[in-house]
């Protein structure tokens, strides 16, 4: 009998711990792209990585930080940034006010060692008008910084190469990581059975660019509202799933495929061991 109400009291309390989960969950707005506002803009976005060495140990403090103002205040703002080292996910930040035009996230993070340290920030408004259209602006923002450090424990940092030394170990740095993530792609690839041929592969990391370029055979609305949705995706199957996780997440980059017969993209990616794919049609 005492066993039979021990885990009676376990399965109530497992319910209870999900229901609280998913309640928190559905309380986190989503990311929703609506056609492009021409009227208003981003007057301010950046991403900024910086590293600062500790006296007392071999470690450094990454100082990450995110800003993000909108020309006028906004019925939903909302910012993500996304933190990898030599490919491997490090952390994720998310923020969201209603009736807001700025918002910043920032964060210090522990580390040591060599390192390639990458961020890249979506940042997203919600406009709501009184005649009942809802419009949307977006920016993508990037930094990244390399890391090096000597036997005696000392870290030189650069975000740009000023030295042939810098150019010698950005280049180390980036063949590193890209034979680590090429290592994992292929395997996600494998796993799909997907031919690398039908589509334009880009890392996550270098989503920034169609800013301003547009996606092969595409005009830069076409691209713009793509690249909107694609962030939908993101958010939603990866970035909350990473945000709210209670125990350590292990990922790497992610990488974006977009048809070259211009119907849809995937998005492959790993969660703790779990492969995931994630289709969007045009």
């Amino acid at each position: 009998m005492k066993k039979y109400l021990v885990l009676s009291i376990f399965l109530i309390l497992s319910i209870f711990f999900v229901f609280l989960y998913q309640t928190k969950l559905s309380s986190i707005p989503s990311i929703s792209y609506f056609p492009l506002d021409k009227e208003t803009h981003f007057v301010n976005a950046k991403t900024n990585l910086d590293i600062k060495k500790q006296k007392v140990n071999k470690k450094y403090t990454i100082t990450w930080n995110v800003l993000s103002k909108s020309d006028k205040n906004m019925y939903l703002r909302q910012d993500v940034s996304l933190l990898f080292n030599n490919g491997k996910l490090m952390g994720a930040l998310s923020k969201w006010h209603e009736d807001e035009e700025t918002l910043q996230l920032n964060a210090q993070l522990q580390s040591e060692g060599t390192g390639y340290l990458q961020s890249l920030s979506y940042h997203h408004g919600e406009i709501h008008y009184p005649s009942g259209a809802i419009k949307s602006i977006q920016q993508m923002t990037y930094d990244e910084i390399f890391v090096v450090e000597n036997p005696a424990g000392d870290v030189h940092t650069f975000h740009k190469p000023k030295s042939t030394k810098d150019i010698d170990w950005e280049k180390a740095l980036n063949d590193k990581t890209s034979q680590f993530l090429l290592y994992h792609w292929n395997k996600l690839l494998s796993h799909y059975q997907i031919k690398k041929d039908d589509y334009v592969i880009v890392p996550l990391t270098a989503l920034n660019r169609f800013n301003t370029n547009e996606l092969p055979s595409m005009s830069q609305e076409q691209t713009n509202q793509i690249i909107g949705q694609l962030w939908e995706g993101l958010y939603k199957n990866y970035i909350v799933p990473i945000t709210y996780k209670k125990e350590q997440v292990s990922s790497f980059v992610p990488i974006i495929l977009f048809s070259k017969d211009q119907n849809h993209l995937l998005v492959l990616f790993e969660i703790n061991g779990k492969k995931e794919r994630l289709i969007q049609k045009y």
